[in-house]
């Protein structure tokens, strides 16, 4: 005679098959998730849109690609926006080290795009041009600046224009200016923003900046950690200026009409431009480019290096740019010898004019335009 289960005992049976389907369908979930992360990693290619009319029409003679070319041996990223390709081409050297804006540069940059065709470029060991496996020979500024004119030979090329418009913006300006003096005959002007001239003396001015604001707001904590670092030069340089420059940052000396982190991010994780592996390789970049480039330009000084440029010169600082101190930039523009040169103050700015106040530079670089021409 078989007995039949008890009843406590086809509880258990019935919970035991509960949890397992539990277990199954919590597994798949998991893989779904997974599965899903992965496509998007590397499933979505990136593009760009299409520049349109505002009836939101393409516009026929307009240009908007995002692309890869090969500079120095490397596949490299840029992004090619304008209204009118027959415009002049300006080529933006982003900063960081590392640092590109790729991700969010149509945020930014629509205005210029109605005069300019706006090239903007992930340098190698940066974004979407960094490669797994670089060493820090791939990364010498030499290269750097040899990439920056075989790129600048590529779009004349393309464009057929004899010469184009160079804008820097921090670590790209040193790029941008040390370019310029190499090969001056290709460009229209040379454009500086957020400029540094004297590594040495911008962290002492940097360093005083934070020191003074943070006794005047009576800031303990800012205080105890600036004191403990004390001036410049730093015991360890990397670890002491990240340190100095969150206060810089904290203190309004970085950003203060703009919040380029977040429009990083925000890029990063929704703009076509950019594919989450893409966002990977950017922060992977961003470190190995610090690491590797900032020794090399720690005791750089435009004063002794590039007292004298064959070209147009710009520069655009922020009256509160305390990040690349405007003060030195300023005296190195008093001191540069150049065929023309214009110092531009943006008085609502820091560190990113370009950004913090966006209609006042376009009109800025329209005038630019207007001169070189």
């Amino acid at each position: 005679m078989v007995r039949k289960p008890s009843r406590i005992h086809q509880i258990e049976i019935s919970t035991a098959s509960s949890v397992n389907r539990r277990r199954k369908r919590t597994f798949f979930t998991i893989a779904a998730v997974l599965i899903l992360f992965i496509v998007a990693l590397f499933a979505f290619p990136a593009w760009t849109p299409a520049i349109r009319s505002d009836k939101g029409e393409p516009i026929p003679e307009s240009i908007a690609v995002l692309e890869q070319v090969e500079l120095g041996g490397f596949k490299q990223s840029v992004l090619i926006r304008g209204k009118d390709r027959r415009n002049p081409v300006l080529l933006f050297l982003h900063g960081g080290p590392g640092y590109p804006q790729i991700p969010f540069a149509r945020k930014h940059q629509e205005l210029l795009e109605e005069h300019f065709v706006v090239v903007q470029w992930d340098q190698r060991g940066s974004g979407k041009s960094y490669h797994w496996g670089m060493s820090a020979n791939d990364l010498q500024v030499e290269r750097l600046i040899e990439d920056t004119h075989e790129l600048t030979q590529l779009l004349l090329q393309r464009f057929q224009q004899p010469k184009l418009f160079l804008a820097g913006h921090s670590w790209g300006s040193l790029l941008g200016i040390w370019t310029a003096q190499r090969y001056p005959g290709d460009y229209l002007a040379y454009i500086g923003i957020g400029q540094v001239a004297d590594s040495p003396r911008a962290e002492s001015a940097s360093y005083r900046f934070v020191l003074e604001e943070a006794k005047r707001r009576n800031d303990a904590k800012a205080i105890q950690e600036l004191e403990a670092i004390g001036p410049p030069p730093y015991g360890n340089p990397r670890k002491d200026t990240t340190l100095e420059r969150k206060w810089v940052a904290a203190f309004g000396g970085s950003e203060r009409g703009s919040h380029s982190s977040r429009d990083l991010l925000e890029g990063i994780l929704l703009s076509p431009e950019y594919t989450w592996l893409d966002g990977l390789r950017l922060a992977v970049g961003n470190s190995f480019s610090a690491k590797t480039i900032m020794p090399q330009i720690e005791h750089v000084s435009l004063f002794e290096t590039v007292p004298k440029l064959e070209l147009p010169v710009y520069v655009a600082m922020g009256r509160h740019d305390h990040m690349t101190p405007s003060e030195v930039a300023f005296d190195y523009m008093q001191q540069l010898d150049a065929p023309f040169k214009q110092f531009q103050w943006f008085e609502d700015s820091a560190h990113f004019p370009h950004m913090e106040e966006p209609e006042r530079f376009a009109e800025w670089m329209r005038m630019i335009k207007a001169q070189c021409q």
